[in-house]
């Protein structure tokens, strides 16, 4: 079943924002930037690869977690969609 990309970008948001910025309330753009913009460092990838693959039940691989594909809340969700059928 395919996934909804803006549900998925609801439910990231709410990770990323209540998880690893700690601050629930936060105004989060999809596209912007959380590595390069320097919300978060580089590993919070591994953190968002788990929440990916235990809640929403899609593997990522190591491969696909790099900062050029998941640098914001909006690639993250391309990448779950783009892996979900894989």
């Amino acid at each position: 079943m395919p996934r909804e990309r803006n549900a998925l970008i609801t439910e990231i948001s709410h990770f990323v924002r209540t998880e690893l910025l700690q601050k629930p309330d936060a105004e989060l753009d999809p596209g912007e930037p959380l590595i390069t913009g320097g919300l978060l460092d580089s590993f919070s990838l591994a953190r968002i690869a788990v929440f990916v693959e235990e809640t929403l039940g899609v593997y990522l691989p190591d491969s696909e977690l790099t900062v050029d594909n998941m640098d914001s809340v909006g690639q993250i969700a391309d990448k779950v969609i783009e892996w979900s059928d894989k």
